[in-house]
C-alpha cells in the first residue's frame, strides 16, 4: 500500500543499501518501536529522517506528463524538507491512531480516550513549543454529532457499544499539519455506513489534481456515497452526504486554508494547484445530511488573520498571551487550557470570541437519532505526484 519503505510490522526501517556513502561520525541505530503499547519517538525509529511515504498516486491526463519531467523532479529535491516534515507527522498519527484503535473499548470514558491519544501524540512526535506536537483538539464525535466535539473537563460521557464515533485528530511538524480521521464502531450494523463514507472519501482522493476544479469533485463524491443504502434496526436509509461540511486546503499552521472541498455538487469552480496540501474528508448520514451547532463548546481557534485588538479585561490580555504562546493559530481545547494550568478563563474566553479574537467552534450535529460518520486523510499535490501523506495499511 506504500511505497518507499515502511519496513516490519513494528515500523522498523527497511534494511539499509550496501554500505556506501561517507561515514560521518557515528551512525544513530534505529530502535524498533515497541507494541502493543509505542513509546518511541519516530524520530528514534527513522533517525535517517526516511520516514515512509504515503501512497503515490500518479497525475492522469493533461498532467500524466509529471511523473517524469526532469525540473519537475529537481524541484521537489529542493523541496524535500516540506515532504519529510509531513512524513513525519503521519508516522506518528498512524502510530497512534493504532494505538487508539487498540484501547478504545466500550466502557471507557471518552476523556479518557482523548488524554491517552494525546499524551501518546506529544511522546512520539516528541512535542516542543509551537514546532512540533498536536495540531487541533481530538473530535470524538458520537452518533448524531458530526464533528468538533470533545470532552470538557469533568466529562462523563462513556464509550457505548452501539455508539458510531469518529476520531479526528492532527499532527504538525512546523506548522505542517496532518489532518486526518476514521470512523470507530462495534456493532457490524454500521458496516455499510462506513463503507460508504471511506469509498466517497477514496473517490475524492482519487479526483483530486493539479488543476482539478473543486465543485467536480463534490459531484464525483456525491455520486458514490449516494448509490449506498444502510439497514439500521430493521429501516433503511440512503447515505446522505453532509452537504454543510467540506474538505479544505491546509497552510503553515493554518488547518482551513481558504478553498473548501465541497461533498455535493455545486461548489465553486476553483482549481486545486500545484504544491498545495489538502485534507479530503467526507461525511455520510442516515439523517437531513445537514449540520448545525449545538451542545457545550470545546473547540477553539485564534483567527489567523486577527490584527491587533486593544483589550480592557486582564483575565482576556492574560489568556490571550496562554494562547499565543502554546497555541499560536492552531486550535485548541478547554481541557488544553486546563492542563496549562489556567483558571477561570471562560469569562476571558468569551470576551476573546467577542471582540474577533478567538473563534469559538461548537460541536456539528445532525437530527437526533440519526448516525453520522467520516473518513478523511491529508493529500499533498507535489510537482510530479500525487501523494496520500495519511495513508495507513488501516484505511
Amino acid at each position: 500500500l506504500t511505497e518507499g519503505g515502511g519496513g516490519g510490522e513494528n515500523g522498523a526501517p527497511p534494511p539499509a543499501e550496501g554500505g556506501g556513502g561517507k561515514k560521518k561520525g557515528k551512525t544513530v541505530a534505529a530502535k524498533e518501536q515497541t507494541w502493543p503499547e509505542p513509546t518511541v519517538p519516530i524520530m528514534e525509529v527513522y533517525p535517517k529522517k526516511d520516514f515512509p511515504a504515503g501512497e503515490i498516486q500518479e497525475y492522469l491526463g493533461l498532467n500524466a506528463y509529471r511523473s517524469t519531467k526532469a525540473e519537475l523532479k529537481e524541484q521537489e529535491k529542493a523541496e524535500s524538507y516540506i515532504l519529510e516534515e509531513a512524513r513525519e507527522g503521519a508516522e506518528v498519527h498512524r502510530t497512534a491512531r493504532k494505538y487508539l484503535q487498540s484501547i478504545a473499548k466500550p466502557g471507557e470514558l471518552m476523556i479518557d480516550l482523548c488524554e491517552k491519544l494525546e499524551q501518546k501524540v506529544r511522546d512520539l512526535i516528541k512535542a516542543e513549543g509551537l514546532g512540533r506536537g498536536i495540531a487541533f483538539p481530538t473530535g470524538c464525535s458520537i452518533n448524531h454529532v458530526a464533528a468538533h466535539w470533545t470532552p470538557n473537563g469533568g466529562d462523563k460521557t462513556v464509550l457505548q457499544y452501539d455508539d458510531i464515533v469518529k476520531f479526528d485528530f492532527g499532527t504538525q511538524v512546523n506548522g505542517r499539519i496532518i489532518d486526518c480521521a476514521f470512523t470507530h464502531y462495534f456493532n457490524p450494523r454500521y458496516d455499510k455506513l462506513a463503507e460508504a463514507v471511506k469509498d466517497a472519501t477514496n473517490t475524492g482522493i482519487r479526483e483530486a489534481g493539479i488543476d482539478v476544479r473543486l465543485c467536480d469533485i463534490g459531484a464525483a463524491i456525491q455520486e458514490v456515497m449516494e448509490s449506498y443504502e444502510v439497514e439500521i434496526e430493521g429501516k433503511t436509509y440512503q447515505v446522505k452526504p453532509i452537504r454543510n461540511l467540506n474538505g479544505h486546503s491546509i497552510g503553515p499552521y493554518q488547518i482551513h486554508a481558504g478553498k473548501s472541498v465541497p461533498i455535493v455538487k455545486g461548489g465553486e469552480q476553483t482549481k486545486m494547484e500545484e504544491g498545495e496540501f489538502f485534507a479530503i474528508e467526507t461525511f455520510g448520514s442516515t439523517g437531513k445530511g445537514l449540520v448545525h451547532e449545538d451542545l457545550e463548546c470545546s473547540h477553539y481557534m485564534k483567527n489567523f488573520d486577527a490584527g491587533h485588538i486593544p483589550l480592557r479585561m486582564a483575565k482576556a490580555k492574560e489568556l490571550l498571551g496562554t494562547i499565543d504562546r502554546n497555541f499560536g493559530t492552531l486550535a485548541f481545547c478547554r481541557r488544553y487550557l486546563d492542563r496549562l494550568g489556567c483558571k477561570q478563563y471562560l469569562l476571558g474566553l468569551k470576551n476573546l470570541c467577542d471582540v474577533g479574537l478567538v473563534q469559538p467552534y461548537p460541536p456539528l450535529v445532525d437530527v437526533k437519532g440519526s448516525y453520522t460518520a467520516q473518513y478523511e486523510h491529508t493529500i499533498y499535490l507535489r510537482p510530479t505526484c500525487k501523494e496520500v501523506i495519511s495513508r495507513g495499511d488501516d484505511y
